[in-house]
């Protein structure tokens, strides 16, 4: 490939990457419903024409904003290296990631939120997110085999039902701190409630998964 040539994808993919992270901000502030094409633009420093060109309709930039996103976390998950450690204490590492991933990223619950006000219309046409998903299943039904074949876990715990429940108790958590605080008078953001929460959700979990001792 030409010089010239390596220079015009390289400035491409910058564009469509300043383009990505614009929308993501938009759409996780505003909902699909309420963000604008012309704010991702000026985010963007880009003008329409270019993410139309590269991503087609709002429609279609949202699809890939969540597979972005999606891709991300089932990245990051992979990258644990769970098969590496024993049952438990892989079982432990998953679930403090998934809460700390759910607090580094709180764009990808609003996005997550957003799809679902929207009945999963976008990712209903993506075939990214059935890739991934399918292997997260996977390296999850792995451990939990791992786990039994040990006599640690339980046997027979459905890998799609465990990863329901850890990413539920995280999820409702956080999503419901306003409504919290007010029924219950508790600040759930401090750093002694986000601690102590952490610790509730890896009990619940291990008492679930794990034989007694």
């Amino acid at each position: 490939m030409a010089p010239r040539e390596v220079t015009k994808q390289r400035d491409a993919e910058a564009t469509k990457g300043r383009i990505l992270a614009a929308a993501k901000t938009e759409f996780a502030r505003n909902g699909f419903g309420g963000a604008r094409v012309d704010e991702i633009a000026d985010r963007a420093k880009a003008n329409k024409r270019m993410i139309y060109h590269y991503f087609g309709n709002k429609d279609d930039l949202f699809q890939a904003v969540l597979e972005a996103a999606y891709v991300d976390i089932r990245t990051a998950e992979q990258k644990l290296e769970l098969d590496h450690l024993p049952p438990r204490e892989a079982l432990e590492k998953l679930v403090s990631f998934t809460w700390d991933y759910y607090l580094r990223n709180p764009e990808f619950i609003t996005l997550v939120n957003s799809e679902n006000l929207h009945k999963a219309r976008h990712l209903k046409k993506s075939k990214v997110i059935e890739a991934i998903s399918q292997k997260f299943v996977t390296m999850v039904g792995d451990l939990l085999k791992r786990g039994a074949a040990d006599g640690v876990f339980r046997p027979g715990i459905d890998a799609v039902q465990l990863n329901i429940t850890i990413a539920a108790i995280g999820y409702y958590y956080l999503t419901n701190r306003f409504t919290g605080k007010v029924t219950f008078g508790m600040d759930y953001m401090t750093p002694e409630a986000l601690e102590a929460r952490l610790r509730f959700n890896m009990d619940t979990i291990v008492r679930l998964v794990c034989l007694p001792d």
